[in-house]
């Protein structure tokens, strides 16, 4: 993958941390960067074509929402079949992200899906559901739920400007 141009880098600086709350975000970060707004747009879209970017999209504060348990399901899951489970997992609608590791000793599990809810209570309830629904309950499995958050936060890019005096 080519490396960012400083104009991606500049545009991407710029909206990493939310687009302008305006009604036209594009142009009010044309505006700031000195740009025309076709030409943000332009680059926002070549990004997300050439996979440099995943997406443009909202991330709401699940806390502020009320959804103050996060449960990660953790699976003891046959390796023949923890693909296709992980898979199925990380398709329901309930769970935000889900991995497939390598187990440890004296750790068995290796399928990992994160889970939100307003209540602990919930989220097991969900977990379990999803166990049924995915005829996975056989398997032992767990929840483990956060106990604080530590950091939410992606990759951050600097401007070109700023690594050009670095």
């Amino acid at each position: 993958m080519a490396a960012l141009t400083p104009e991606e880098r500049d545009v991407l600086a710029a909206i990493q941390d939310g687009l302008p709350l305006v009604r036209e975000p594009y142009a009010a970060v044309a505006h700031r960067l000195g740009l025309g707004e076709a030409r943000v747009v332009e680059i926002i879209t070549s990004l997300l074509a050439e996979r440099k970017i995943k997406r443009i999209g909202a991330v709401p504060n699940h806390y502020a929402l009320g959804i103050t348990a996060n449960g990660m399901s953790v699976w003891d899951v046959p390796d023949a079949v923890a693909t296709d489970a992980g898979r199925r997992l990380g398709e329901r609608d309930a769970v935000t992200h889900c991995y497939k590791r390598p187990r440890h000793p004296g750790w068995p599990y290796n399928i990992f899906g994160m889970v939100h809810g307003a209540s602990r209570e919930a989220v097991i309830a969900s977990v379990e559901q999803i166990a049924r629904d995915l005829d996975i309950a056989r398997y032992p499995h767990d929840v483990l739920f956060s106990t604080r958050l530590l950091k939410k936060r992606g990759t951050r890019v600097r401007a070109a400007a700023d690594d050009a005096g670095a």
